[in-house]
């Protein structure tokens, strides 16, 4: 994996306009280690759910947002090919602040979020594990 999306995918846990509760509990909970100073970091960069050949544009776009894309230390591991495009798209502005909508409403989604889980397991059945 060499490259980041151009954009946050439609589903991306850190676009602001996708409805809290698509993914799993524990999926939001892979956001929150970003937000720690740099050296407390997982080396791991995060994949993009829908093309996990690609680093996750929301995750890149979020957590380089002041400027410096080695605030992640990932990204000091592993850059990016492509650097990091400028996000067009509404996104929270923490790892934390992602995860803590997307948690709120996992134990009963909104009808918007049960259209995009339908959508995302119809479209990519490894998601349905």
């Amino acid at each position: 994996m060499s490259a980041v999306r151009n954009e946050p995918c439609s589903a991306c846990p850190y676009r602001l306009d996708v409805a809290s509760g698509v993914w799993h509990h524990d999926e939001y909970e892979k956001l929150r280690p970003y937000d720690a100073p740099t050296f407390e970091q997982p080396f791991a960069t995060f994949s993009c759910h829908a093309t996990p050949s690609h680093h996750c544009a929301g995750w890149a776009q979020v957590h380089t947002s002041r400027g410096n894309e080695f605030d992640l230390i990932a990204l000091r591991i592993w850059p990016p090919d492509n650097g990091i495009p400028e996000s067009r798209i509404p996104l929270f502005d923490s790892g934390n602040d992602a995860a803590d909508h997307g948690q709120a409403d996992v134990d009963d989604p909104s009808p918007q979020a049960r259209k995009a889980i339908d959508r995302l397991r119809r479209k990519y059945p490894r998601l349905t594990d």
